[in-house]
């Protein structure tokens, strides 16, 4: 019967905790991306909700168009 003893124990535990420290972050990353990633909206699908809802009229729909493709460039 084979016991691991001194080093090759601990490393092996630090090593396990790296692992499963890893996983679950990675878990909890691809949840909350998947979770929030329909929710991203750009400037100008705002500004188009906001025109179809009446909060804006086409003139500044024009003019917020405008200024968000200036700040893409």
């Amino acid at each position: 019967m084979h016991m691991m003893h001194g080093y090759g124990s601990f490393w092996s535990m630090i090593l396990m905790i790296i692992f499963w420290v890893g996983l679950i972050s990675f878990g909890i990353f691809l949840i909350t991306n998947f979770i929030n990633g329909g929710n991203k909206k750009t400037s100008l699908q705002i500004i188009k909700e906001r025109l179809a809802k009446g909060e804006i009229d086409e003139t500044e729909y024009e003019r917020l168009k405008s200024i968000i493709k200036q700040d893409g460039k």
